[in-house]
Parts: structure tokens; sequence; C-alpha cells
């Protein structure tokens, strides 16, 4: 099969849909599949260009195998106009990227964001080929709920774009079971069109290892349990929760490690409750992240309480699970339901900085439990969301 992904978030960008994508890539050229990406100029969480990739209107590169073809963004971080503007130049300098590809038997687009549907759907028509619409995140219910666009006619246009897309793609995946319902039961998606594509973990990449103590003398710890967040500093984390649990917890340390829109704001609320035991850094390449899970007590996965945020399975568990570091996850629904039914962690409820507190001392203070909840994280990575099964079953309902 010749697959052409159109993507805005690809490598060498660091985040949830770059690593999920980039693996299905990997995965597909394992099997003899051909594999050609359309992406934008990597820009994600900085609202600049990387380095090496400014004043381009157009990049070709090869990564892992697959062909790349990068065009020019108008760069942009956070919410508003533009964030907008940000979305929408790659909707049209994409498809630059897709006349320079070879004509492909699927086009894989992925949303969010929703725009690429209008050049992942031009494209597939020209060729007269398969449109399979990834969902990632139900846009645009997902900004309403948390108040990034209000009813108007912007989230009008975005509702009918919406039913637009589910029209005229050939599949339709879900990354999560809850997505695959809402899709099916409220959007209105036929049974026979939806396939399921979930979020999954390259399990030897990610693995068990002892603690890097000379990544605890270049951090400067200081001894106390270490838990991490490692992820985007958006506003449906609710970050703040991790701050006011890190001074209910003054025994423990909590490290931040990444970027994202709220980040500035988590580091004046810090400095004005004058902790000392939470700390940023600035994200780290992928291959990096077991040597710093090899430092936590656990990993912290919170969630603001939202009806989306109930089928939502964050791309954070899976690195920490297939390293064997438990899971304090802050949150509902069916991310919650992985880890408790494994016990593979800890739940507590969302927006909960007591409970999140209590659940690191406990962690910290049973080593015992711990090394149990460990030995589960493991397990269930490996039976449950190693790479190649999951994309074998998906090529096979294909």
């Amino acid at each position: 099969m010749r697959l052409l992904i159109l993507t805005q978030y690809y490598l060498p960008e660091i985040g949830a849909a770059q690593a999920r994508l980039s693996a299905l890539t990997r995965a597909l050229i394992r099997r003899g599949h051909q594999v050609e990406v359309v992406t934008a100029m990597p820009n994600h969480l900085l609202g600049r260009t990387f380095e090496g990739y400014r004043r381009r209107l157009y990049r070709c590169d090869r990564v892992d195998g697959a062909t790349v073809h990068r065009t020019w963004v108008y760069a942009a971080a956070g919410t508003g106009f533009r964030r907008m503007l940000n979305y929408l130049s790659f909707a049209c300098s994409s498809l630059l990227g897709i006349a320079r590809t070879r004509r492909p038997d699927a086009i894989f687009v992925e949303s969010p964001p929703l725009f690429l549907a209008v050049p992942g759907w031009i494209a597939a028509k020209l060729h007269r080929c398969a449109l399979i619409f990834n969902v990632a995140d139900l846009w645009p219910d997902a900004v309403r709920e948390l108040g990034v666009l209000r009813s108007g006619p912007l989230l009008g246009a975005a509702e009918r774009l919406e039913a637009w897309t589910y029209q005229r793609a050939t599949l339709v995946n879900a990354v999560t079971a809850g997505i695959e319902r809402d899709l099916r039961v409220r959007k209105g998606v036929p049974a026979d069109k939806l396939r399921f594509l979930p979020n999954g973990i390259d399990i030897e990449a990610f693995t068990p290892r002892a603690r890097s103590d000379a990544l605890a003398r270049r951090l400067q710890l200081d001894g106390r349990p270490l838990f991490l967040y490692a992820g985007t500093h958006g506003i449906a984390q609710g970050l703040h929760n991790l701050i006011e649990a890190a001074a209910l917890a003054p025994e423990c340390l909590v490290l931040f490690l990444g970027a994202g829109t709220t980040k500035r704001a988590l580091l004046e609320l810090t400095r004005a409750r004058a902790l000392s035991n939470v700390r940023f850094l600035d994200p780290v390449p992928l291959d990096d992240m077991p040597e710093y899970f090899s430092l936590a007590s656990a990993s912290l996965v919170p969630l603001v309480r939202r009806d989306t945020h109930l089928g939502a399975r964050p791309s954070k568990l899976f690195p920490s699970l297939a390293c064997g570091v438990p899971v304090i996850y802050s949150g509902e629904g069916e991310g919650a339901a992985i880890v408790a039914d494994a016990d593979a962690g800890i739940v507590v409820p969302p927006e909960d900085p007591t409970a999140i507190a209590a659940a690191m001392r406990g962690i910290a203070r049973d080593p015992v439990a711990r090394e149990r909840m460990s030995r589960n994280a493991r397990a269930l990575a490996v039976e449950r969301f190693a790479w190649p099964g999951i994309v074998d079953r998906w090529l096979a309902s294909l």
C-alpha cells in the first residue's frame, strides 16, 4: 500500500501526534508499505519555526525511511486569531507538498486541526483514492468545552465542516473507544465506516531502566521522591493543580518537562507560592525520555473535568507504562479505567490537588506497592499497547 499522511505535526517536533504518527510510519515501512508525509515546517509549542527550516516555502527530507514534504506555515502558539492563521496557512500550503507526492492508494489525514480535511479531500478526489480521516480529538467539541471557542458563526462553521468531513471520508479512525462511540452515536458516522487505531508505544525503546545517577546529578536533585509530568503545558491538563499538590506535599519533588501555552503562568504561580519542590525543564527528545522516567517514583497524568475527556487516553500514559513507572491519573473515564483495571497506578478525581498530594505520598512511602504497580504497568504496555500488534490489527480491519 502507498499511504500519504497529511498532518500539521511531525518530527522533529515533540508531542502526542508527532510520536504516534512517526511510530505508525515506521511500523508500516517495516511491513513493506510505502509512506510519504506532508507536514508543516516544525514550529509546534515554540511559536516560531525551528532553526534550519526558516524562510523556506518547501523542503523535502527522509525520516525513518519515509519521504517527508514540509511546507511553509505561519508559526504561532496558544489560542486566538494567530493560531487560527497557523492552521489555515498550512491547510493552504499543504497543497504544494501534496503536489510533490506520488499517487497514493490512500490519504491519511490527522485531526486536529480539522481544516486539513479540505486539502485531504481535494487530493483524494484528484488521485481517486481513499480518504482516511484520523480523529485524535473530537474537535470542535473539545475547544467548545475548554472555552477556546464560544457559540457563534465560527464554531457553527467548524461543526458544519466536521459533519461534511465525516460524510466524505472513506473511513474514519478513532483513537479511543470513547471517540469511536461518540462518532457512531452522537455524530452519526456509520459503524461500517469506523476503524479503531489507538495510541501505542515502542516497547523496545521505552523499557524499564536502572536509575540514572548521572542525570540526577546533572539536574541537582536533592533525594526527594520525584514525580514527573512530561507533556504539553496546556489548558486541558489543569497543571496548576499539580503545583497546588506540590505545596501540600513538600517532601515530594514535582518535575515539569515540556512546553506550552500555560507554562509562563505556571512558573509565575510557583514563584508566587515560593515552592522549592517544583522544577521546570524544556522538552527533550523522545529518545531521552526513558532516562528521565528512571528517576520517577510515578508519572503525573492530569486532565480537567470535561465530558470530552471521558473518552480520552492521554498519550503521556504509554511511555510511563512501558518504562514500568506507575501513573497517578487525575481524571475520569477511559484513561482512568486503563490505569485502575491493571493496578498500574493510582486514580484520583480530576482537579483535586489534595488527592494528588495524597497519592504522591502513598507511593513515596510504600515501595512494595510501587514495585507491584511498576510490574503491572510494564506488563500492560507489552500486552495491549505495543505498536506492532496495534498496526497489524488496524491493517487487517482495512
